[in-house]
């Protein structure tokens, strides 16, 4: 079928980009024509092409087509079948790039080209017999609506159902008393026939949906099964001819069916709920109001009408309602459901504050610096819900089978039906235990296995300080058998102190003051170190001219005519000087040398000796990851005798110093090569490659945002001891996982010939089925409670 897209182009400069753009679509088999236009950076295209053609066609001419995130709730998903036909539906959608749905959370993420509306992504799904939910004003309105508990959507035909069953399945108890309760045909019929046809519609509408699309899901299992049970009840009474006793009737096989599969999708439902709690709990951070100085007074306003730089006011007891650094007052802030820190921390002027934290005993004022998605609280959520939402690898099989189960249950039941009628001449229990085999079939199951582990998973790590950014990360972590550490920030304190100044020509004033100059425009902590010292002692503040940060070695400027270095000890040995090492009094310090060019002359004029404190979990930290059979590594640019020295108190397998940022990704490739799965935990921007290049990169939230982008997992807490919990969650989560596919196949395996062998009855058939899916969720609870 012919089609109309709209693309947007990125990276046009010119009108030939536009012409060789435009050439390139018009080859693409399918397109009947391609215009590009320079100035609004579109391409309108018209033909039967597929999405992915266009793109590698664009791609092949050097550019990109512009896309973006969406995600949406689907209403009226049952089994792992109807999300494969939602995902096929949108992916069917010009422009749609990748659609990923959830069953767990009834959500689905797409990737699209910019030009797809709202609109055309909900008919897709609403032609598959489902409802996409567009999120604007009027929907948060409709749904902010208050209903009466009783009446609500999910509760409502579970009460009704039971309610009507019951008399139905009370002859069934009272036989087992020797008891003849049973009801005559007629008020059979007239309780049976409202949870069939009323209670049960939803199965009715999804079934006809699900066959018109021609395929099969877990309502058309169920509403042909029940279907029969009743039919063969109606026909049973009606033609019942005999004027003594009453004719054997089904409908409380029908009836008790539907109402234990509506007990059981209700109760599924509530407890898939459970697995997202961690995320709502952050949701609930969200502050709702601020405080903030504007026209001269403070003043009350939405938290969502903040902007960066405003002054902000927070009281005790109130939610700081966006990241910013404090400018003035003291309080204690309770930061837990943000970074996992159970002790409030205390805070003063010139820290910094997360919004979501809790203000608990004094009044803060500080100046906002990330306020909206930008901020920290909104970052975590994003994190979460994209984590929450992935599938993980192992998804790609059980789609595979969901995609052709129903119809070979349909096939299992008929086989059953006819040999049952053909070979043991027994129509009726070929009927009822056909029925049998269709309501114990859960596909359900199967479709909630992986997502409902991963989202209770994902959320336990969130709880715990720990963000993990999709599910391939999780499976990576389970194979990891060498952690490499970078030293300073990560395995140590990262705030080293001066300790040792010592001029080789002139005063240690002269000397102190030149390396404070060169130290404030670097953000690396020796450089810090030099700075607080120096400002601590009130010295005079010099200005410098081309200032240069020399990658892994140091940094160099002019201050007046003079070019000034200062930097690691192999960096000057590299400029041709040698060290005075002898000079050195620190044990295990780290050590920076100060140095002046004049023409192509280094002269050395001073060193300095810091010292940095091992973090004291780092020793706790690294035990854990060796006893669990982990081997333990330390990557530092700093000297030998500094990593040594940290080395020797952790105890470590190996370490490498005066290692450059490429050095560090090239430790990774050697480690690697040995036949280990590495993982790398850093902080600073020199890791980056690093954690890039593992096999799983996790980075300490207290660095650099360089580095938490370019990793997997990310701590929200400085402490090392989170990365031997990531990697024990990591493993919880997929043997939680395995152990859902387990359960689900089992059930499925063992109850579908049992029910086809005539040893389960359609009524114990529904209650196990409806039992394999709460099972399976309830088993994914379970890593809620796992203590780190």
């Amino acid at each position: 079928m012919a089609t109309n897209i709209q693309l947007i182009i990125k990276g046009m400069s010119c009108a030939s980009c536009a012409n060789r753009i435009e050439k390139a679509l018009n080859s693409v088999a399918g397109v009947t024509q391609a215009n590009v236009n320079f100035a609004t950076e579109t391409a309108n295209i018209q033909g039967d092409m597929l999405f992915s053609e266009l793109q590698k066609a664009v791609s092949s001419a050097g550019y990109e087509i512009e896309t973006t995130e969406k995600s949406f709730k689907v209403i009226g998903m049952t089994c792992s079948s109807c999300a494969g036909r939602v995902e096929k539906s949108l992916l069917n959608v010009p422009g749609v790039i990748s659609a990923n749905v959830n069953l767990a959370t009834e959500h689905v993420n797409l990737v699209l080209a910019s030009s797809v509306s709202d609109e055309s992504l909900q008919l897709a799904v609403a032609n598959a017999g489902y409802e996409l939910l567009i999120k604007d004003k009027a929907f948060k309105a409709e749904h902010q609506k208050i209903e009466p508990s009783f009446f609500k959507k999910d509760k409502w035909p579970v009460v009704g159902a039971v309610t009507l069953t019951i008399p139905l399945v009370m002859p069934m108890i009272g036989m087992l008393f020797g008891a003849d309760w049973m009801l005559p045909a007629f008020w059979q019929w007239l309780l049976a026939t409202p949870v069939q046809f009323y209670f049960g519609a939803r199965f009715y509408k999804a079934g006809w949906h699900a066959l018109k699309a021609r395929t099969g899901n877990m309502d058309l299992l169920v509403s042909i099964g029940t279907s029969a049970a009743y039919g063969l009840s109606l026909y049973t009474w009606l033609s019942f001819e005999g004027h003594h006793g009453a004719p054997h009737l089904y409908f409380e096989s029908s009836a008790a069916v539907l109402t234990l599969v509506l007990l059981g999708k209700y109760l599924e439902k509530r407890a898939k709920k459970r697995t997202t709690d961690a995320l709502q709990a952050l949701e609930n951070l969200k502050p709702t109001s601020a405080t903030v100085w504007r026209d001269n007074q403070w003043q009350a306003i939405s938290a969502a009408e903040l902007k960066k730089d405003d002054l902000v006011k927070v009281l005790p007891g109130e939610r700081i309602p966006s990241d910013g650094i404090i400018s003035k007052g003291t309080s204690h802030v309770d930061e837990a459901l943000i970074s996992g820190e159970s002790i409030p921390l205390y805070k003063g002027s010139g820290d910094k504050v997360t919004g979501g934290a809790v203000n608990l005993d004094g009044v803060l004022e500080f100046k906002a610096s990330a306020v909206g998605a930008e901020s920290t609280l909104a970052k975590i959520i994003s994190l979460v819900e994209q984590a929450q939402g992935a599938k993980a690898p192992v998804q790609a099989m059980v789609d595979k089978i969901s995609s052709v189960f129903v119809p070979v249950v349909l096939i299992i039941a008929l086989v059953t039906f006819l040999v049952w009628g053909v070979i043991f001449n027994d129509w009726t229990q070929g009927i009822l235990h056909g029925v049998a085999v269709l309501v114990i079939a859960c596909p359900c199951a199967l479709g909630l296995a992986t997502p409902a582990a991963i989202m209770a998973g994902t959320g336990t790590a969130a709880r715990h300080g720990i963000l993990v950014k999709d599910a391939i990360a999780l499976e990576q972590a389970t194979k990891i058998n060498y952690v490499v550490f970078d030293k300073t920030g990560t395995l140590t304190e990262g705030k080293p102190e001066l300790m040792q100044i010592t001029p080789l020509q002139g005063t240690e004033e002269n000397t102190l003051t030149l390396a404070y100059a060169l130290s404030q425009n670097s953000e690396h902590p020796l450089s810090k170190a030099v700075v607080n010292y120096a400002e601590n002692n009130q010295f005079k503040l010099e200005d410098v001219s081309a200032f240069l940060v020399v990658a892994g070695k140091g940094v160099k400027a002019k201050i007046g005519e003079q070019e000034i270095l200062l930097g690691s000890g192999n960096w000057m040995q590299e400029l041709g000087l040698t060290l005075p090492t002898e000079l050195i009094s620190i044990q295990g310090a780290s050590v920076s040398w100060l140095a002046k060019k004049s023409n192509d002359n280094v002269e050395l004029i001073g060193l300095f000796c810091f010292a940095d404190k091992a973090k004291p979990e780092a020793k706790n930290a690294i035990e854990k990851l060796q006893r669990a059979g982990v081997k333990v590594a330390m990557l530092t640019g700093d000297s030998k005798a500094s990593a040594q020295y940290i080395a020797k108190q952790l105890k470590l397998d190996d370490v490498q110093a005066e290692v450059l940022p490429q050095g560090k990704a090239k430790a990774i490739a050697e480690y690697q090569q040995q036949g280990y799965k590495v993982a790398m935990v850093g902080d600073g921007i020199n890791d980056a490659p690093a954690l890039a290049s593992a096999d799983l990169g996790i980075a300490m939230a207290t660095g650099t945002e360089v580095a938490v982008s370019a990793a997997a997992i990310t701590l929200m807490r400085g402490n090392p001891e989170l990365v031997s919990s990531s990697l024990k969650l990591a493993n919880a989560t997929y043997r939680n996982i395995q152990q859902n596919l387990f359960w689900a196949f089992a059930f499925n395996t063992i109850g579908i010939p049992l029910a086809a062998l005539g040893f389960l009855n359609p009524v114990i058939a529904s209650a196990a089925m409806a039992c394999s899916s709460i099972f399976v969720v309830t088993n994914a609870l379970r890593l809620q409670r796992m203590s780190l």
